[in-house]
């Protein structure tokens, strides 16, 4: 019944996240990203997305696959143009 939440919420936060790609990939500037940050983000979504496939909620599952790539395209950014 409120599985609806988790749509809104997975669509929500992985949107979040295209601005902040587009940008790195428009200017190359990396130099405002925390690498730190982005590391423990990364690894934190992989963990989320295990854990949706564990629930088999495919609200998370979604989100989590597409929030990883973004998360991991704006971190070999990071990596590659500091």
């Amino acid at each position: 019944m409120m599985e609806w939440t988790g749509y809104v919420a997975a669509t929500l936060t992985t949107l979040a996240f295209i601005p902040q790609a587009v940008k790195t990939l428009k200017t190359k500037d990396t130099r405002s990203i925390s690498l730190g940050m982005y590391i423990v983000f990364t690894v934190g979504v992989g963990f989320w997305l295990l854990y949706g496939i564990y629930l088999h909620s495919l609200p998370m599952i979604v989100s989590n696959v597409i929030t990883l790539a973004l998360a991991a395209a704006i971190l070999a950014m990071k990596v590659r143009w500091r």
